[in-house]
């Protein structure tokens, strides 16, 4: 649905305007929504937080005012506008009113992951500034119930990394900054801290010898040539490599031509610290200096300390 309202929205500008597309963000507080605004500045987008519902109307109007340079923008409106919030659906339906090329992005997650983001941060949640957190979550849901209704796009980013939320966003509302060239990430992760919810291709490294077994390759991880050694002293590793390079190969360009933007290859061992770790960087050596491909990579769980183990 996004692909489609994008396509139509940025097409649409109004006549004599040069804005071609204003993206108002909004949703739960915690939910994510500066990272998501980031990712519209880093595109080029003229970008305003913590907007007042009533001003995003005047702002619409003053972009596409002729001689207006500003062809992306992006608001976020949310909680901090206080009681300039309740107006915030009624100003969406002005602007489609009006013809104003936008469409909207609504963030939410559940509850534990809000409450659980608010204790880490130690903020106090803007409609229960002297109350519980879940007061402020569950009155907030009520009260951005309209705006909701009028998403074009819903993202819930319980689970996801700041990283994995701006990939959504970018793979979701953005067309690709060179058409035809794949942001593939390639990310390692532990199976016993539960699998990525965002990975589009997972491979499990479990098979392989463990360094975790050895006392003194235990505190290495897999940038260490050591560990790197260890996992592959039967030769597994290199029949492993053998068989999924060529496959990437493969599936990438049918990733390319199917019009993704974005790709994350994840591979999974126990602890995510060893063996994941050595194969994500050695798959990203190999696809980094491929001029149709945008390779990066990162490691969930490398920083978790191992567990001692009895044996």
């Amino acid at each position: 649905m996004a692909n489609a309202v994008r396509d139509e929205q940025v097409d649409g500008r109004k006549p004599g305007s040069n804005l071609r597309d204003l993206v108002v963000i909004s949703g739960l507080s915690g939910a994510g929504k500066s990272s998501a605004m980031n990712v519209f500045e880093d595109a080029g987008y003229f970008c305003v937080d913590n907007l007042p519902a009533e001003m995003i109307r005047s702002l619409a109007e003053l972009f596409m005012h002729q001689g207006s340079r500003v062809e992306l923008a992006a608001v976020v409106c949310d909680s901090r506008g206080g009681e300039y919030l309740a107006a915030l659906a009624g100003v969406i339906d002005q602007l489609a009113d009006a013809g104003v090329v936008h469409r909207v992005v609504f963030l939410t997650a559940d509850e534990e992951a809000l409450v659980n983001r608010y204790k880490e941060t130690r903020r106090r949640h803007p409609l229960a500034p002297h109350g519980s957190v879940i007061d402020g979550i569950r009155a907030e849901i009520d009260l951005l119930a309209p705006v909701r209704e009028r998403a074009d796009l819903v993202i819930d980013t319980s689970g996801l990394s700041a990283a994995a939320l701006r990939r959504k966003v970018a793979d979701e509302l953005l067309s690709p900054a060179s058409p035809g060239r794949l942001a593939v990430t390639f990310t390692s992760f532990g199976h016993k801290h539960g699998p990525p919810r965002d990975a589009d291709i997972a491979f499990d490294v479990r098979f392989l010898p463990n360094p975790h077994y050895e006392s003194d390759l235990r505190p290495l991880t897999g940038f260490d040539e050591r560990i790197v050694a260890y996992v592959a002293r039967d030769g597994r590793l290199d029949e492993f490599y053998g068989h999924v390079v060529p496959l990437l190969e493969f599936l990438l360009p049918q990733y390319v031509a199917e019009g993704k933007a974005h790709l994350m290859v994840a591979i999974g061992c126990t602890g995510g610290r060893h063996r994941s770790v050595a194969i994500a960087e050695h798959l990203a050596n190999v696809f980094r200096d491929r001029e149709e491909y945008f390779v990066e990579v990162s490691h969930r769980d490398v920083d978790r300390l191992p567990m001692r183990t009895v044996r």
